[in-house]
């Protein structure tokens, strides 16, 4: 919201005694469409009369419209900080909306004593708002009951609220919707959680599950949840170790294009799938992705590895790259900018996340890495921030633009990727790649909207597959 520049710096309020009938105030706001999202994120009102430009542009209006509330809270603020102003007690307010605000519109919001009622302070005003070329967008009646004390207040400072939009997942779920579903082991979903997520992706046309798990505790589980499995395919097992193997054996045999982690740890599925004998190697290391939705950077961001490698050796770090380029590929980026990630920017002995850095670069420009452009060592800030790479002189085709962060070892990116989730409200949809599927590894803290976008990162990964096999 736009506040106007006549906000005082100290509010003084108007008691009953000292209010004229008569008296008048108001104060000016524009409107933008971040005040839609904001009253939105507020009240739950996701009308997409107010949210999505392309219902409205059918909609009565032609265009997206301010929620009338939203005018309406302007005479609030005009009663609690201006007349009668602090110690104000709002009582009712009768509403007429005749003219519907748009975003740019500047808008005041006026009112004005009409009566007062001395036996129970009681105050009655005239309500209206207008916009700039003197339309009426509101017009009403307020009662209010007055203050009988005066009251000088400093001005609080209005709060720096920032939007946070998550869309960047939007296109890939769109793709992996347009491809159809596809057909899934779910490995051990034995726990709500677990068993949910698979359904919900089902539901929502993402997946065709293939259920392996010990049949008995699966039904217990879905008959105390209230989940129903009926029409589902269940592959009876004993335990979560068989249900990692039979899932992989699934995979094999092409009955299913991927493998979904259920509510066993992460380490026993990915055991049976680089098992010597499992048969989903390929001539790649297997690694994991993160895909980030970061509402602060423009457009998905992919850390990888934060999961699985711990202390990758640099052919190890040129196949997690490469998996990486080939996820990005599939999610529709052509030359995906990979930034090698270190603590500094140039080149170090005494460094050797730096050696391996520049190692990588090197090999990017030999054919050893395809399909992307690679450069480092980066620091984190040039490599997401422009501005901070000019700082430092750097010139790069990858420096404040990266799409992949390529971490020097786990622990780097798994601290990454936590701080980005907690302190900048990211979201982390999870896969690991390498494998002849992708596995989908979601975690019972993921929201839905996570969830369904690592199964369509999967969908995606496993359409461009059977596609284009992907190189060694």
């Amino acid at each position: 919201m736009t506040a106007s520049t006549d906000v005082p710096a100290t509010l003084r309020n108007l008691t009953f005694d000292e209010i004229a009938i008569g008296a008048r105030a108001s104060l000016t706001r524009t409107a933008d469409a971040r005040d839609i999202a904001l009253f939105a994120a507020v009240s739950g009102d996701i009308n997409p009369a107010h949210m999505d430009p392309r219902f409205a542009a059918s909609d009565r209006f032609g265009h997206v419209v301010l929620h009338g509330m939203w005018t309406a809270a302007l005479v609030s603020a005009v009663l609690g900080t201006r007349l009668p102003g602090p110690g104000t007690i709002y009582l009712g307010q009768e509403l007429r909306f005749l003219r519907p605000v748009r975003p740019g519109d500047s808008v005041t919001a006026t009112v004005t004593v009409l009566e007062k009622d001395a036996a129970k302070g009681h105050v009655k005003l005239d309500t209206q708002c207008t916009t700039g070329d003197g339309t009426v967008v509101l017009a009403g009646l307020a009662t209010v009951l007055a203050p009988t004390e005066s009251i000088e207040w400093p001005s609080m400072p209005v709060p720096d609220v920032a939007v946070q939009r998550h869309d960047r997942y939007a296109q890939v779920l769109a793709q992996a919707r347009e491809l159809g579903p596809m057909r899934v082991a779910v490995v051990h979903p034995c726990s709500v959680e677990a068993l949910a997520a698979a359904l919900e992706a089902r539901d929502e046309g993402l997946l065709d599950p293939v259920i392996v798990a010990p049949e008995a505790r699966l039904r217990g589980l879905a008959e105390q949840a209230g989940l129903s499995l009926a029409g589902l395919r269940i592959e009876a097992v004993e335990h979560s170790h068989a249900a990692a193997q039979r899932g992989v054996e699934l995979a094999v045999r092409g009955q299913v294009a991927a493998l979904m982690k259920g509510s066993l740890h992460t380490d026993e599925l990915l055991a049976a799938i680089v098992a010597p004998d499992s048969g989903l190697h390929t001539g790649r290391r297997i690694s994991h992705v993160y895909a980030m939705d970061v509402p602060t950077y423009p457009k998905p961001l992919i850390i990888t590895d934060a999961a699985i490698n711990i202390a990758p050796t640099l052919e190890h770090k040129r196949d997690i790259c490469q998996n990486a380029i080939d996820l990005l590929h599939a999610m529709g980026v052509e030359r995906p900018r990979v930034a090698v990630l270190a603590a500094v920017e140039t080149v170090m002995a005494s460094m050797p996340a730096t050696l391996d850095a520049a190692a990588l670069t090197v090999m990017a420009a030999r054919g050893q890495i395809t399909g992307a452009e690679v450069d480092g060592p980066l620091a984190f800030d040039n490599a997401i921030s422009l501005a901070a790479a000019h700082t430092k002189g750097i010139v790069s085709s990858v420096a404040g633009a990266a799409d992949i962060l390529l971490v020097p070892e786990l622990e780097a990116g798994n601290m990454l990727a936590k701080q980005l989730i907690y302190l900048a409200g990211a979201d982390a949809a999870g896969l690991a790649v390498g494998a002849r599927v992708p596995v989908v590894l979601t975690s019972r803290a993921d929201s839905l909207r996570v969830r369904l976008a690592s199964v369509a990162l999967a969908r995606l990964v496993a359409a461009r597959r059977a596609a284009v096999p992907p190189s060694t």
